[in-house]
């Protein structure tokens, strides 16, 4: 097997970020000591015409997956070598005057570091240098001014209105919409904050957000956000391994919100709306990130049965242990939670374990 590697990563090796991809992704099954990278047909890296991933043996220049993966930080997903984080000081040494904003944009252009559909990961990045500097790696300007604090205030479009109870099919087609306006931000968070049990909480990374109407009648609001980083029955069933999980991650999306207005009681309408988030999702999710999804995931507290995902084909992979993503301990601190999720494709298992997300434009495999 050989892995030609696209234009896009020639860039980041001749920038020097290429340190941050991770080749130790792409380790065999048989172990990590069985692949390197090799120069075809030049002697310098900023000469490659292209890289080539093959088994030991091929005599070129060959760089040790070791050296790759060595003294690397991750914040963000992504990890970050001591060469990248001197050149991030330096650069904030050039600009002095810079706010924390601009000094983000700058760092995203040193290091090619961009979302599928070409834009700066500024958010990210904002994130990432915070924690930075939290953990004394760089130095930060004061910041210019400190960020509001938001407060959602409850209005009329929110309050409950004529109940809706009958069965599905007696009633027209739900209508789904998409939350694109600054407007129909503000009324989803609203409903989540005033009828959901959990409240409301801004959806991480990546995300895609609607509301369900029936005779233009809210009945529902549903959102979508980025993946778990890691929970061990999911990625048992995916077959995954730590380094394909990195790699891949971003082909899974989350159900974080589900809501369906306490005063709606249409029996099968949630199963409903599921099924037809379902089918319409990949494609809104690949116009809006450059990533088709192949497997949304969600999360249930054990005092819930489940039902509407079990009446929709979700598959129960599994529980939580409680833990929480940044756990100090091994005793449970959170509710435990089933974990259902609903492939979108049969051969995501194929799609998940590939060597590259392929819907970041990388490359071509060919075996």
């Amino acid at each position: 097997m050989a892995v030609w590697i696209s234009q896009r990563l020639r860039r980041q090796w001749r920038t020097g970020a290429w340190e941050s991809w991770g080749f130790h992704s792409l380790a065999d099954e048989r172990g990590s000591t069985g692949w390197d990278v090799a120069a075809i047909g030049c002697s310098q890296p900023a000469q490659f015409s292209d890289l080539k991933v093959r088994g030991s043996g091929v005599n070129a220049t060959r760089l040790s997956f070791n050296r790759l993966t060595a003294a690397m930080t991750r914040y963000c997903g992504r990890d970050f070598s001591s060469k990248e984080l001197q050149r991030i000081r330096k650069l904030i040494a050039a600009h002095p005057d810079s706010s924390r904003t601009r000094l983000s944009q700058k760092v995203c252009e040193l290091l090619d570091w961009k979302k599928p559909d070409g834009g700066l990961k500024q958010m990210s990045c904002r994130v990432a240098m915070l924690r930075m500097y939290r953990d004394q790696l760089i130095v930060l300007p004061p910041p210019r001014r400190q960020p509001p604090r938001a407060v959602i205030r409850f209005t009329d479009s929110t309050a409950p209105q004529t109940p809706i109870r009958a069965p599905l099919h007696e009633l027209p087609t739900p209508q789904l919409w998409r939350v694109s306006t600054p407007a129909d931000s503000r009324l989803w968070n609203e409903y989540i904050e005033r009828c959901h049990y959990l409240g409301y909480k801004p959806l991480p990374g990546a995300q895609q957000r609607y509301f369900a109407a029936i005779d233009r009648q809210i009945v529902a609001a549903f959102g979508f956000g980025a993946a778990a980083w890691k929970t061990a029955p999911r990625d048992d069933f995916i077959g995954w391994n730590r380094e394909r999980r990195e790699a891949n991650l971003a082909l899974i999306v989350n159900h974080a919100g589900f809501l369906i207005l306490p005063w709606i009681k249409c029996p099968n309408l949630a199963s409903h709306l599921l099924a037809r988030l379902a089918r319409e999702l990949p494609q809104q999710w690949y116009d809006r990130y450059r990533i088709r999804p192949v497997l949304p995931e969600t999360f249930v507290e054990q005092r819930f049965l489940g039902t509407c995902y079990r009446a929709a084909n979700w598959i129960n992979v599994g529980q939580t242990k409680g833990l929480g993503k940044c756990a100090a301990s091994a005793k449970p601190t959170l509710p435990i939670k089933d974990i259902w999720l609903y492939p979108l494709c049969r051969d995501f298992r194929k799609i998940l374990n590939s060597w590259f997300l392929s819907a970041y434009g990388l490359g071509r495999i060919f075996t």
